[in-house]
């Protein structure tokens, strides 16, 4: 029987079919992808795509409220509890909307932004040059020690001494290990700063345990819900109790209209989903499988920026082996494993064609992956690294990397039916 899409547009279904066969049949690892689950999938097709609802729960400007009023405060508290935030906004449209509220909701544009640099591993949304918030505010980037790729917190201390910021962004899209968000707080008190954390890459870590949380000690916490979190494409602030209102009017009306009610569903899912054992477990092999990936990739002769992870992501300097990164991603994609290319600290080479490749282990652990699937997928990327013009060699490899990914299809539910250990 066909379906209302295959039947109406059979060109976009047969594109869907393609793309869905394309996810299965590929190892993805960039960082920043997952797979989410049905229940997330069916929430976000649901009917609540039909509506509007402007506002806040308890004040709308349209009627017909009574079911979207308890979808958001139920997002909101299950977002609330399952980060030990004081007030959650669950309305972001992305990432990037949510950092640019963050700033709106504590400072006036012309003001003092100071962000990690994003050829040290920052994003685009912490000021650099050529983001709106690089236009909208003075943006002093702070970088990482280029001989260690590592955060140096004296120097982050002295920049924001000599230049006083009102914000300080702690966070990062590049940077493979640990953030001591505590100094950040320190560092930002010292100066008179607000404290933003931007948590995207790693939410489903802190949930879990496996990184520090910031909350205790930022002012906004901003993140995605999907990457490790593994929920829908969307954004969300966390913050204390005295900037609820700010935050609030700086995501409506400041920056949009209507929240994605459709979305805003499937985020209260994922923050249902991440708050069980069966969450925990996963966000804790993510970090397992990062760092048996990163270590065979080490025995391997590749370097490593900072030398490993304590993350979900890995960044390869590939000067060393003297390949392009857009090289390698691209003779990658061929062999059906799917990275991206990335600038590396100090990198003398172009951001569109970088020295780096950045790796990530958050989808891989979704289909059920180890750490002896994370060593064998190392494996593929030196065999393809040490004769990458080999073609007839990248076919063969596509092949076991197919055969691999049989092994582990694609999840459709992360939890058990019943929802035990599920906290609404």
């Amino acid at each position: 029987m066909q379906t209302a899409l295959e039947q109406y547009d059979p060109q976009i279904y047969e594109l869907i079919r393609q793309e869905e066969a394309r996810q299965s049949g590929s190892i993805r690892l960039i960082p920043s992808e997952n797979y989410v689950s049905r229940a997330v999938m069916m929430a976000s097709s649901s009917c609540l795509t039909n509506k509007y609802a402007e506002g806040y729960p308890g004040k709308r400007y349209y009627e017909g409220q009574q079911v979207t009023d308890l979808i958001e405060k139920l997002a909101q508290d299950r977002a609330k509890e399952l980060f030990k935030a004081d007030h959650a906004n669950v309305q972001p449209y992305s990432g990037s909307v949510a950092n640019l509220a963050a700033y709106a909701a504590l400072i006036e544009p012309g003001d003092t932004i100071m962000g990690m640099s994003l050829s040290h591993g920052g994003h685009l949304t912490h000021g650099w040059k050529v983001s709106l918030t690089s236009k909208f505010y003075n943006s002093v980037p702070y970088e990482v020690n280029t001989e260690t790729g590592l955060l140096d917190y004296d120097a982050i201390r002295d920049l924001a001494k000599k230049h006083r910021p009102k914000i300080i962004i702690s966070g990062a899209t590049a940077y493979p290990r640990i953030i001591d968000f505590e100094i950040f707080g320190q560092i930002a008190k010292e100066v008179g700063a607000y404290l933003v954390s931007d948590i995207a890459h790693i939410a489903g870590l802190v949930v879990a345990g496996i990184h520090k949380s910031p909350v205790p000690y930022a002012d906004v916490v901003s993140t995605t819900t999907h990457k490790t979190l593994r929920g829908p494409r969307g954004g969300l602030l966390l913050c204390k109790a005295e900037h609820a209102a700010k935050v609030d009017k700086a995501v409506f009306p400041g920056l949009q209209g209507g929240p994605h009610m459709h979305t805003l569903t499937a985020i209260a899912v994922a923050m249902a989903e991440a708050n069980t054992p069966e969450f925990v477990a996963y966000a804790t092999q993510v970090a397992k499988n990062a760092k048996a990936m990163a270590t065979k990739l080490l025995e391997y002769g590749f370097k490593l920026v900072t030398g490993g992870t304590d993350n979900h992501l890995i960044l390869i300097d590939l000067r060393n082996k003297q390949i392009p990164g857009k090289k390698l991603a691209k003779a990658l994609d061929r062999a059906r494993i799917v990275s991206n290319y990335n600038t590396v600290p100090g990198d003398p080479a172009p951001p569109f064609n970088p020295s780096g490749l950045r790796i990530g282990t958050p989808a891989i652990t979704t289909r059920g992956m180890k750490e002896a699937e994370a060593e064998q997928i190392a494996t593929f990327i030196r065999r393809v690294a040490e004769d990458i013009d080999n073609d007839s060699l990248i076919e063969q490899i596509s092949k076991e990397v197919l055969l691999l990914c049989s092994q582990f299809p694609v999840p459709e539910h992360f939890i058990i039916p019943s929802r035990n250990g599920v906290r609404p």
